[in-house]
């Protein structure tokens, strides 16, 4: 029997955002209720990185590909949590080769950002260095529980050396309630097309 671990943000518009911008929180207004309808409707405005979302290379590569071209057999795969709740400030290559992660592996880090449902500016992010290390190692995919994979960097160098590697990058993880280990992954983005991202449902499987 296996146990679902549901690693996604919901969504409401009291949710935590990138830099708390106002113009990043979703917007949830009614259509129609019972007193002026026979049915409920609801209409949602939504940043495609608000959230668990998945990113697509044009997110920071001028003319880079678009969501849809991230196959969706890529996001269903065994996934790797790692447990880097001691780590502060960034990860770097030396937090990771403890790990003694694979070629081809999906790895997810679980840092402090899941223990809090608040926006952190100092959010832990991965550095330029552990971003390189990952890219030699030609990992397939790296999920985040914060709302960017990189902070303050004026080149984006973290997206962009993953991205200039099919390296797939997925940002607004929970893992809070998730052990270390290995795991059966889904990642199920809306199926959106020409654009940076994509708001995604995540679980993870396992005994």
């Amino acid at each position: 029997m296996f146990k679902i671990y549901d690693i996604s943000m919901t969504i409401h518009e009291g949710m935590q955002v990138y830099k708390n911008k106002e113009e990043k929180k979703p917007k949830i207004q009614t259509a129609s209720d019972f007193s002026n309808s026979s049915a409920f409707e609801s209409i949602l405005s939504l940043n495609v990185h608000t959230g668990t979302h998945l990113d697509a290379p044009l997110h920071m590569i001028e003319s880079g590909d678009t969501i849809e071209s991230i196959p969706l057999e890529n996001l269903v795969s065994t996934a790797r949590v790692l447990d880097l709740t001691h780590v502060e400030g960034q990860i770097g290559k030396s937090d990771l080769e403890p790990f003694a992660i694979q070629e081809g592996e999906w790895i997810l880090f679980k840092t402090k950002n899941s223990l809090s449902e608040q926006f952190d500016f100092n959010f832990i992010y991965l550095d330029e260095d552990g971003a390189a290390y990952l890219k030699d190692l030609k990992v397939k995919g790296i999920g985040t529980d914060g709302l960017g994979i990189e902070r303050a960097q004026p080149d984006h160098e973290t997206h962009k050396i993953l991205f200039e590697n099919k390296i797939i990058i997925v940002e607004g993880l929970r893992l809070k309630d998730v052990p270390s280990g290995t795991y059966f992954m889904v990642i199920a983005p809306l199926k959106l097309e020409g654009i940076d991202a994509a708001p995604a449902r995540a679980f993870l499987l396992g005994q």
